[in-house]
């Protein structure tokens, strides 16, 4: 499987294209985030200086499923799982496909989010279904 990520600095109005990453490495990369640092800098700035919350987003490129994780604080965060959905109208006679459906959670922890980035590591879409609906 091939992976790539990108991160959203609250202070820069584009969002950081990091580019491929190895499985072994999705992780150790969201630890590494200064998750806390970025809590602390949005406190001591105005909201006018703040282009977005602290996001990380890893997606599966072989099938475009893909997790964002935004931080609230350094404890707290929501979890979007994007993926490509059939969805069905006006009671199954259309359907359309969405390539990028997405759900969210909110009011989760450190270990929800890496509970969320081991699944899409291994591909455990049902999980993810399961826990993001």
């Amino acid at each position: 499987m091939h992976f790539r990520a990108s991160f959203c600095d609250p202070f820069k109005p584009d969002v950081i294209e990091l580019g491929e990453i190895e499985k072994d490495k999705i992780i150790e990369l969201f630890e590494n985030t200064d998750w806390d640092g970025y809590s602390e800098k949005i406190k001591k700035n105005p909201t006018s200086a703040i282009h977005y919350s602290p996001s990380l987003e890893i997606e599966n490129k072989d099938n475009r499923n893909g997790i964002c994780i935004s931080a609230i604080d350094e404890t707290e965060f929501y979890i979007f799982f994007k993926r490509p959905k059939l969805r069905k109208y006006l009671f199954g006679f259309y359907n359309h496909m969405n390539t990028d459906y997405l759900t969210e959670i909110r009011d989760q922890t450190v270990e929800d989010v890496k509970e969320c980035l081991i699944a899409l590591m291994n591909n455990d879409l049902d999980f993810l279904e399961n826990k993001i609906k």
